[in-house]
């Protein structure tokens, strides 16, 4: 792609293949590479030159997604990364009485645009000119097939986007599908009057059950979840590993802390008071980590598709791991009593938690228990069972010591400091939801934390002092723009937030602590989370904003991350542990690995929160009609994001259906106003809801407000006349009308 774009006029395979120095052989994978970018309308920005991050270049490919009451088109980029830039910015497209039959654009379509910024325009970012109709490649479509008597079907899609759209499959469309298969169809327009028309194009399982929801998202996001042959086989003649070249730790009485249900062990803990007597009340920590490198060799079928993977997909009803059985529930799981491998470090503190040495070691240890959370608690607070009494003394205690100390450095570094409960989803023997519970946060949590915590701050700084090549675990600053938004909101309740000085964690910590117990302390709490960058993987350090951290990178979770192997390898090498280490790689090989992990996760998490609404959605789709109570998640001039307080289902109310008078968005509040009454709903606000339908294929809940909203007519605006007024409320009956007749064409087709 940088290549056609420095050169001027066409560039043909030809040019290509000169250009780049490939023979015959290779001119067939390079046709089929660029014909794949074609189809994708990569190809048409032939001119694209590099651009400001949230700015689109010149030439765009767009999809047109409205039209205006004027007869313009709104259109959107293809290409753009939400969770880096925001909200796609809109484009406005003239409406062109000039156009030919089969030059204009329609709703749907994928565009070239010749674009810049709009300063008139409230509504749309910038205005595009119409390059040409770029021909899009068939909509693929993943949905549950229903089978009909007469033959054929019809797919109930799993995207949200989808719900209440019918597909339709002919005779002879259907393939080998049946009834509650998952299919991927390929969608054509078909006639105008009738319906879409669908052909399925693959089969990709049953789903008879609820047990096999995780499959939706498996399949939607191309999630890799069958091993190759040639990687299982790797696997299963993997031995395990010998002293040999190893420090011998088995006499260490050093523990797992896991949750209870944890099926690898990768890292382990121990904790002892340091016999240097220039170090009273300091401590000896023992951090081991799974030496996952041992059996992953570089370049390995392990290692190949340990990264296409990037990391383990955790779902309620499944796991899909980076790495086969044999290795992250075997070999590499650290269980008691049993010979394994690590990667170590040993760690000074002192009495305030401030590390004073620190070194790293190829060992093997032996656990001396494996303890939950929970028991680990339980022994501390003076109530073990019989796996913790025997370690209370010599290990549980100088563990929670250690924590006292490493809590006080944490409180002195400030990190941010979010409250926002996480929920899970426990399954019964069917697969079916038995219930959602907010797991209780115990100092066990956190002291697993901060000792993980203080190992990648070790990994990082010792590879830097080597001057070997790594991979960052990095988090960025909020943007200005995000951090003026947040500042805007703050006003509105009364809060200030500096606008001078550096920007550090604990400017938000004193926001967040000033909220503490009020009644808007969630909604601060998730106003300021939405104000923050996303952390990811990055061959270059520019520190991690939310630990406060000038050094930090991921070593303590190889089994489940690639990134993690990736440091492993590094430290091997700098501290010559062996002949398994990271072999010479430049950065920009590793920036490229970073960046396609650091996808990896976002599809993880992705993957993850869909199959959690899909079964939360499953579970409410025989109580339509009931109320719960809920806090408004999300507010946009569509309407309302509500989460359910008993299970943390989220749900949407559309704009038209708040109340009886027109609704307004105030976008610096976060908050739908009422035009006459000043009726107020704001995000973070607790609501009672109904529910009006449930979509439990694509994990689509739809709810009606049942409470009033906050009396705010202090917040009207200036320009409120009853004559606006008059004319808001007619163009929204227009809106509802207009609605319910495109409703009644639907269900008449």
């Amino acid at each position: 792609m940088a290549f056609i774009g420095e050169r001027p006029g066409r560039v043909g395979t030809r040019e290509i293949a000169r250009a780049f120095n490939l023979k015959n052989n290779m001119r067939a994978q390079l046709k089929r590479l660029l014909r794949e970018l074609s189809d994708e309308g990569a190809l048409e920005t032939r001119r694209k030159k590099h651009h400001q991050t949230g700015a689109l270049p010149e030439m765009t490919v767009a999809e047109v997604t409205a039209r205006d009451r004027d007869g313009d088109l709104m259109a959107a980029p293809v290409d753009w990364d939400e969770d880096q830039n925001g909200k796609a910015p809109r484009i406005r497209v003239p409406f062109s009485r000039k156009a030919r039959p089969g030059e204009a654009a329609g709703l749907g379509d994928r565009v070239l645009l010749r674009v810049e910024p709009s300063r008139d325009d409230e509504t749309a970012a910038y205005r595009g000119g119409l390059v040409r109709v770029l021909a899009s490649p068939p909509q693929r479509v993943l949905g549950i097939f229903r089978a009909l008597p007469e033959g054929g079907g019809r797919i109930e899609a799993v995207d949200k986007k989808m719900v209440g759209k019918q597909l339709v499959v002919a005779k002879g469309s259907a393939g080998d599908a049946q009834e509650g298969d998952l299919v991927a169809v390929e969608v054509s327009r078909g006639a105008r009057l009738g319906l879409p028309q669908a052909r399925v194009k693959e089969r990709l399982g049953s789903l008879k059950s609820e047990r096999a929801v995780s499959m939706i998202a498996i399949a939607a996001h191309g999630i890799p979840a069958v091993f190759r042959a040639d990687t299982e086989a790797e696997a299963r003649a993997a031995q395990p590993a010998t002293p040999k070249g190893r420090e011998d730790w088995r006499d260490i009485p050093i523990v797992t802390i896991d949750p209870p249900d944890a099926k690898d062990h990768d890292d382990a803990v121990h904790s002892e008071p340091d016999p240097d007597r220039g170090n009273p009340g300091g401590f000896v920590l023992r951090i081991a980590i799974a030496d996952v490198a041992h059996y992953v060799r570089p370049g390995s079928a392990l290692d190949r598709e340990a990264l296409a993977r990037g990391n383990s997909v955790y779902f309620p009803d499944r796991v899909v791991p980076m790495l086969p059985e044999r290795i992250s529930n075997d070999l590499c799981s650290l269980r008691p009593n049993e010979d394994r491998a690590a990667l170590a470090m040993r760690i000074v503190i002192d009495h305030t938690g401030r590390k004073r040495s620190q070194s790293c070691h190829r060992v093997l240890i032996r656990s001396a228990a494996k303890l939950s959370y929970m028991q680990a608690q339980a022994a501390q607070d003076g109530n073990p069972d019989e796996t913790a009494a025997p370690l209370v003394q010599p290990v549980i205690a100088p563990l929670y010591a250690a924590y006292a100390a490493l809590k006080r450095a944490r409180d002195e570094r400030s990190p941010l400091d979010l409250d926002l409960p996480e929920r899970k989803i426990l399954l019964k023997s069917d697969g079916t939801v038995d219930r959602v519970v907010v797991p209780e946060r115990l100092d066990a949590h956190r002291l697993i934390e901060e000792f993980m915590i203080l190992a990648n701050v070790a990994a990082a700084e010792m590879l830097e002092k080597a001057r070997v090549p790594l991979i960052y675990r990095v988090h960025d600053e909020p943007s200005i723009e995000k951090v003026n938004a947040l500042r805007e909101f703050l006003q509105s309740l009364e809060i200030s937030f500096p606008k001078a000085g550096a920007l550090r964690p604990d400017v938000f910590n004193t926001v967040l602590a000033r909220v503490k117990g009020h009644e808007n302390e969630q909604l601060v709490n998730e106003v300021v989370l939405r104000s923050q960058s996303q952390a990811e993987y990055a061959a270059e350090n520019y520190g991690h904003f939310g630990l406060n951290l000038r050094r930090y990178a991921h070593f303590t979770s190889p089994i489940r991350r690639y990134s993690d192997l990736i440091v492993h390898r590094a430290l091997i090498r700098a501290l010559r542990l062996g002949d398994d280490g990271l072999p010479d790689t430049d950065p920009a090989a590793l920036g490229e690995i970073a960046a396609q992990i650091s996808a990896a996760e976002r599809r993880a998490m992705m993957a993850e929160r869909e199959t959690a609404d899909r079964l939360i959605a499953h579970f409410l789709a025989d109580r339509i009609g009931a109320t719960f109570d809920g806090r408004i998640s999300g507010v946009t001039r569509a309407g309302l994001f509500v989460k359910l307080r008993d299970t943390g289902a989220d749900g949407f109310i559309p704009a038209r259906t708040i109340g009886n008078e027109y609704f307004r968005y105030d976008e610096r509040r976060h908050a739908m106003i009422g035009n006459r009454s000043g009726e107020t709903y704001q995000l973070g606000d607790s609501v009672t809801v109904k529910l009006i339908e449930a979509a439990p294929v694509a994990g689509a809940l739809r709810f009606e407000l049942v409470s009033e909203g906050r009396l705010d007519a202090g917040h009207r605006p200036a320009h409120y006349t009853a004559r606006r007024d008059r004319k808001e409320k007619r163009r929204d009956r227009d809106e509802r009308k207009h609605h319910g007749k495109r409703s009644k064409r639907q269900k008449a087709r």
